[in-house]
C-alpha cells in the first residue's frame, strides 16, 4: 500500500441506481421465487459474464480475435446487457489499466487504493467519460458510438422481457439478481485477482492466477497469464487451466462467426513451463525436510 493513500472524489448520486439494483432481489419476498426465475438468473449470469469477458475484454479491449462488422455490433449489444456502460467506455478504461497497472495512474489498483476502491469505488470516481483517444480504432464506427451513449436501451428491453415471459420473479430474481452477481464477479478480477492466488510470471504488477475466480468468471481468473501476455485470446494458457470463454469463442470460430484467434506464442508457453518446473524444484527440499522431521518425531515417540 502507498505511504499516503490517494483521495478520490466519488459521485454518490450516480451510485444511487447501483444501490437500488442491489435491493431489488429482496422484492422476491413479495413475488415469490419460481424455478423458472432461478434458471433465468443462472442463464443470464453466465450470458452476461461471457459477454463481458469475450466481448468487452478480449475483443474491444485487446482485439484478440476478429469478426465482421455486423457481428461486432451483435456482440456489443450482448455485452451492454451486463450494465457496465458502453463498449468504448469499458475498453478505453481497461486499456488505461494495463498501461498503468498497479501504478499511481491505475484506475482500480488494490495496491494503491485498497480493496473497495479497486472492487467498485473506481466506477463512481471521476470515471464517467469515455477517453476517445484510447479507443480510436473502434470509435470510428457510428453504431458503436450510438450504443456507447445509449447503452441502457438493451438492458431495459431485457428487463421488460424478463417480466413479460417470467413474471415478477423473473424480474426480481432472473434479471436483477443475475445483474448483481455479474457485477461483482467482474469486480473481483480488479480487486481479488491482484491479491489472492499464485504468480507464475514476474510482471510489473501484482496480478495473480486463481482457479476459483477463473471458474466463476469463465476464465478471467488466469490474470497473471493475461498481464504477462495480454494479446492472447486464451487466458488459461495450458489445457488444465479451464477457460470457458475461450472454448465458446472456439465454437464461434468453427462456424465462421469469428476468426484469427490469437494464441500465446510458443516462447511464452515454454517460459511458463520452465517457471513452473523451477518452483517445483525449489519446493522439493522443503517437502523432504518435512518428511525427515516427521520420521525423527516418530522415532522419538517410539523410544522407551
Amino acid at each position: 500500500m502507498p505511504a499516503t493513500p490517494r483521495t478520490h472524489r466519488y459521485d454518490f448520486k450516480s451510485a444511487i441506481p447501483w444501490f437500488i439494483v442491489h435491493l431489488m432481489p429482496f422484492l422476491a419476498l413479495w413475488s415469490g421465487v419460481t424455478w423458472q426465475a432461478v434458471a433465468l438468473c443462472l442463464g443470464l449470469f453466465w450470458f452476461r459474464m461471457w459477454a463481458v469477458t469475450a466481448v468487452y475484454h478480449r475483443y474491444f479491449s485487446h482485439r484478440t480475435y476478429e469478426t465482421s462488422r455486423w457481428f461486432q455490433f451483435v456482440l456489443a449489444v450482448c455485452a451492454v446487457t451486463s450494465t457496465q456502460r458502453g463498449p468504448l467506455w469499458w475498453a478505453a478504461h481497461h486499456r488505461a489499466h494495463h498501461l498503468y497497472s498497479d501504478g499511481e495512474r491505475d484506475l482500480h489498483s488494490p495496491e494503491q487504493d485498497g480493496f473497495w476502491h479497486a472492487h467498485v469505488g473506481w466506477v463512481f470516481a471521476d470515471s464517467g467519460e469515455t477517453d476517445w483517444k484510447r479507443i480510436q480504432d473502434f470509435a470510428k464506427y457510428p453504431e458503436l458510438r450510438w450504443l456507447d451513449r445509449w447503452h441502457l436501451v438493451p438492458t431495459v428491453l431485457l428487463g421488460i422481457a424478463s417480466v413479460v415471459f417470467f413474471g415478477w420473479p423473473g424480474l426480481f430474481i432472473g434479471f436483477f439478481l443475475s445483474q448483481v452477481m455479474a457485477w461483482h464477479a467482474t469486480y473481483v478480477i480488479n480487486s481479488l485477482c491482484h491479491v489472492w492466488g499464485g504468480r507464475r510470471f514476474e510482471t510489473k504488477d501484482t496480478s495473480r492466477n486463481n482457479l476459483w475466480l477463473a471458474l466463476l468468471t469463465l476464465g478471467e481468473g488466469w490474470h497473471n497469464n493475461h498481464h504477462h501476455y495480454m494479446n492472447s485470446v486464451r487466458q488459461g494458457f495450458y489445457w488444465y487451466e479451464i477457460d470457458i470463454t475461450y472454448y465458446v469463442l472456439r465454437a464461434l470460430a468453427a462456424v465462421g462467426l469469428v476468426w484469427n484467434l490469437k494464441m500465446p506464442p510458443q516462447r511464452v508457453l515454454d517460459e511458463g513451463r520452465r517457471l513452473d518446473a523451477l518452483k517445483k524444484r525449489r519446493a522439493a527440499p522443503d517437502r523432504v525436510d518435512d518428511r525427515v522431521g516427521d520420521l525423527a518425531a516418530a522415532r522419538t515417540s517410539l523410544a522407551p
